[in-house]
């Protein structure tokens, strides 16, 4: 009966190997088409100045070079950077501030999850509309606005990142909450463990793949923002800064998009540049982040 049984699954394997590639062809095929081809192009047009794609020219490296000596690009990355390390920050201290609230049996708790949820399923660039109104009627009772200060783009920014993607990092905290061994919560509190030191020495050791993984798309969202950057300040207001004109409040990705669509036919290999240079520090962000924060995770 046991040889039997081998025997049958041996001929599933097989059969699951024969026609692997005829469920997997079309995904593969996909992916390369719409992913990997693009990806090797836009290395290559980055390289080059082009008008369209079939006009490429090699230049080198001479687009890396404008890119790193653009004012905007570099304000941009500083800019970025600062957003991106406060967002992190805010957006899961108070995800997981919410996750606790409702992860200790309060009554409608379901009802909360949902609500503060739903600000996800709005699109980057309808909030942004929603938020710029909101924001400019309030600051217009003394006189200003949102694109008139980069202080208030900024924490602008903030305050509809934070709206939008708290309640869905709130989910991924329930889930790791929830995954904590009641038994290990007992014995901390056997052992004469008050709520803070149970909070701090059991249960947030034992959610810290929740905290990867959040930690991983705030960063990278943060570095990715351009939909809400578009629609709330739109880079606004503009200063001068060596010789260039700077928007105070544009991200990284909304000024690679900017370079792009300028009216100089060569800023297009820059653009495409400045892409290859986001990918590279996103890419070595999130891998640097993963690789620390996975370290201290606890097996259970």
């Amino acid at each position: 009966m046991r040889k039997k049984r081998i025997t049958n699954m041996n001929s599933q394997i097989r059969q699951t190997r024969l026609w692997s590639p005829l469920f997997l062809g079309p995904v593969v095929a996909a992916f390369a088409i719409g992913f990997v081809w693009p990806f090797i192009q836009g290395i290559y047009l980055s390289f080059c100045e082009f008008k369209l794609i079939k006009d490429a020219r090699l230049t080198g490296f001479g687009n890396y070079l404008k890119a790193l000596q653009d004012p905007t690009f570099r304000h941009a990355f500083w800019f970025t950077a600062l957003f991106a390390i406060v967002s992190l920050v805010l957006i899961n201290v108070l995800a997981f501030a919410v996750a606790y609230a409702l992860t200790q049996g309060i009554k409608g708790s379901n009802l909360f999850r949902t609500v503060f949820f739903m600000p996800n399923l709005i699109g980057g660039i309808v909030l942004g509309y929603i938020w710029s109104m909101i924001f400019d009627g309030i600051l217009g009772r003394y006189g200003t606005s949102i694109v008139m200060d980069s202080r208030f783009g900024f924490w602008g920014l903030i305050i509809l990142v934070g709206w939008q993607q708290i309640g869905y990092m709130m989910i991924i905290y329930i889930a790791g909450l929830q995954a904590v061994p009641g038994d290990m919560i007992e014995a901390a509190r056997i052992d004469g463990a008050n709520k803070w030191q149970t909070l701090f020495k059991v249960t947030i050791p034992n959610v810290m793949p929740s905290i990867t993984i959040c930690t991983f798309l705030g960063l990278t969202n943060g570095f990715k923002l351009f939909d809400q950057n578009l629609a709330l300040t739109g880079g606004q207001p503009i200063i001068q800064a060596d010789g260039e004109f700077v928007k105070t409040t544009e991200m990284l990705a909304l000024n690679i998009y900017s370079t792009f669509y300028t009216s100089n036919t060569t800023s297009k290999g820059v653009a495409q540049a400045k892409a290859v240079l986001f990918f590279i520090l996103v890419a070595g962000l999130g891998l640097l982040q993963l690789s620390y924060t996975r370290k201290r995770e606890v097996q259970q």
